[in-house]
């Protein structure tokens, strides 16, 4: 099925092209966080607060200027942003490798290139949202958002296989450098995609295009609710991936593997839930995706326990299930339920509310970590995945949303 819908899809120009730097970039995804987390603990003196700060160096700057990104996003050709953006953060990504390459590496250097990193991320993010509507029909775009997933998860899965071994073999500098050359290709890649020009629509200022956004965006009760539900999913998934998870797993030097098998296993989940989202048919999608979501928190308390290494990998693996049908019926609902003229800024909005607290949770984690100890707080980050989802799923809206069934 999966080979007849990619044959399906790629008939539409630049398909093929996007899903293949989806696949080459998320290597590169794949790779970074191992990379950084393991070389960041190398370094003389660090601890897990310097893990925070360097993880979430990214996440701020983004957050901050995201409803800003999705401005430009509506304003301009959103293949150019998104290829523009991965171009240059691809410079860099390949200084932090540098650093360790050449043995200057230091939290500061670090959190500074992430910062800029982030700063790229809220233009890229918004605009990356709106690329695939731009080259497939509505009535392709579940299995579109499908097969992007697949591909995308694929090379993340392969990304984070290597990660372990390159780390282990070579060190985190050489990891890096592959991560920079992964979003040097993918940025030519979508910058060259032969998508039609933005709508011409009357310029006004920032402020009062934020503002129609921001009428958008409240005016749908399933989507607020969501977003607020995804403030603290988000900020306890990011503390677990870019922080607990590495530091669950330092007591010893397999670390970096058994904790990029864990990333390889949720990926693979992922892989496997875009093949069932491909399948299935969901009548309310919102009402699904809020269960499994609450479900995927299994991974947390799997690590919460200190389980065997084989039993958090098929936590991880249940975990990526849930992520992946929720993030395609998502992805779907927002393209299909938004207007095209103001998608990035409702898709800004939906960002930025929903990693509004991602950077507070990376930040604390490993301080938290260090005082009332990582498996600890991995309950904590457990208990609050499953109440959010429970209370996202109180609201009738989010229930009750229905697909919207578009034929060619």
């Amino acid at each position: 099925m999966i080979t007849s819908q990619l044959r399906e899809l790629s008939v539409h120009k630049g398909f093929a092209r996007l899903i293949s730097a989806r696949f080459i970039s998320n290597v590169g995804n794949g790779l970074s966080p191992i990379a950084l987390a393991y070389g960041v603990l190398s370094l003389s003196g660090a601890t897990g607060k310097d893990l925070s700060l360097v993880m979430s160096a990214r996440i701020f700057p983004m957050i901050a200027l995201m409803l800003f990104g999705g401005v430009i996003g509506d304003r301009f050709k959103r293949n150019r942003i998104v290829g523009g953006t991965d171009i240059l953060g691809s410079s860099f990504v390949a200084i932090s490798a540098a650093s360790f390459l050449f043995g200057f590496a230091s939290i500061p250097l670090l959190v500074f290139m992430g910062f800029l990193f982030g700063v790229l991320n809220a233009m890229w993010w918004p605009a990356m949202s709106g690329v695939l509507p731009a080259i497939l029909p509505k009535e392709k775009l579940k299995d579109g958002n499908a097969v992007v997933g697949l591909l995308s998860n694929f090379g993340y899965v392969v990304g984070a296989l290597m990660g372990g071994t390159l780390v282990t073999l070579f060190g985190s500098g050489w990891a890096l450098l592959v991560d920079a050359l992964s979003f040097l290709i993918a940025g030519f890649l979508v910058w060259n995609l032969d998508v039609p020009p933005m709508e011409h629509r009357e310029r006004t200022s920032v402020f009062t295009e934020l503002k129609d956004g921001w009428f958008e965006f409240k005016s749908r009760s399933w989507l607020v609710a969501m977003v607020i539900a995804f403030t603290g999913i988000n900020a306890c998934f990011e503390a677990l991936v870019q922080v607990l998870g590495p530091l669950a797993f330092n007591e010893n030097s397999h670390g970096p593997r058994n904790w990029s098998l864990n990333l390889a296993g949720l990926t693979l989940g992922m892989i496997c839930g875009g093949v069932i989202a491909l399948k299935i048919h969901l009548a309310r999608p919102m009402l699904f995706s809020m269960i499994v979501i609450a479900l995927s928190a299994i991974w947390d308390f799997a690590l919460a326990l200190r389980a065997p290494l084989v039993v958090t990998l098929c936590a991880a693996f249940l975990s990526g299930i849930a992520v992946e049908i929720y993030t395609v019926n998502w992805s779907t609902t927002m393209q299909t339920h938004i207007p095209e003229e103001s998608f990035s800024r409702v898709s800004a909005y939906d960002a930025f509310g929903s990693f509004a607290l991602a950077p507070l949770g990376i930040v604390v984690a490993g301080p938290l970590a260090m005082y009332y100890g990582v498996h600890t707080v991995l309950w904590v980050t457990g208990g609050v995945t499953v109440v959010s989802g429970i209370l996202a799923l109180l609201v009738k809206s989010v229930r009750s949303l229905r697909s919207i069934q578009i034929h060619s």
